[in-house]
């Protein structure tokens, strides 16, 4: 019986700083011809539900069609900006060994489950040479819902059609650094590791029901045995 390990990316394995809020003005401005004057709270959410209440900040209906342009604009110019991650942002440290460790074991399928919709998450885990570390064709992304908890059920959903296997609350774990990150890995039926790399710390976390709570992903060993250790609880 295999692990379902289903990553977080921001603040979780790379921290990007004020680009992405950048990003996002380039994106309203283009889509709705003036500046953005401010943008929805980003963690631990959907990029689905960032861009509607962004737009609803400024008097817009987030109708179909003005939220799938702005999709559209956003992946573009997160494509396009893909080389400033990489120079304005940073690898978590411990994150590449956690992902790495994790992707050579046969007892384990490693993926991601985010609010970044597919296309900005794969241009996020490009740039910093992470992607061939995880199996995006069973992720969860920001624009599947617009909300993070049935993301986890979609997971499962593409990792049993991929792999002709079951995943179920004890074989699938969520690990993600903010309280709604752990909402999203209970009430979507995952057990869930936080990492305290965000802005919550490990007091907030647990409070928030975290199974097991880390300071960071430093080491290895212990990322390891944390999320073996919650999906054989």
């Amino acid at each position: 019986m295999r692990t379902l390990v289903l990553w977080d990316i921001d603040h979780t394995l790379i921290s990007i700083s004020g680009l992405s809020r950048e990003i996002y003005d380039t994106a309203f401005r283009e889509v709705i011809g003036r500046p953005m004057e401010r943008v929805a709270d980003m963690a631990g959410r959907t990029d689905r539900t960032i861009i509607a209440e962004t737009l609803r900040l400024h008097g817009i209906t987030p109708d179909t069609e003005v939220v799938t342009a702005f999709a559209d604009v956003l992946a573009a110019s997160f494509t396009a900006r893909q080389h400033e991650i990489k120079a304005r942002g940073r690898e978590l440290p411990g994150a590449r060994a956690a992902l790495t460790e994790l992707a050579i074991r046969t007892d384990v399928i490693q993926s991601v489950l985010t609010g970044n919709m597919k296309p900005i998450a794969v241009c996020k885990m490009t740039a910093f040479d992470l992607h061939d570390l995880v199996d995006f064709e069973v992720g969860a992304y920001g624009f599947d819902h617009d909300d993070r908890p049935p993301l986890v059920g979609l997971a499962r959903k593409r990792a049993e059609r991929k792999f002709g296997e079951t995943f179920d609350a004890s074989t699938t774990v969520l690990i993600g650094d903010t309280p709604h990150d752990v909402d999203a890995g209970h009430r979507g039926g995952a057990r869930v590791v936080a990492m305290a790399t965000g802005a919550s710390d490990e007091q907030a976390l647990r409070a928030a029901g975290a199974d097991i709570v880390l300071a960071d992903l430093t080491d290895t060993d212990a990322v390891v045995r944390a999320l073996l250790q919650v999906s054989a609880a």
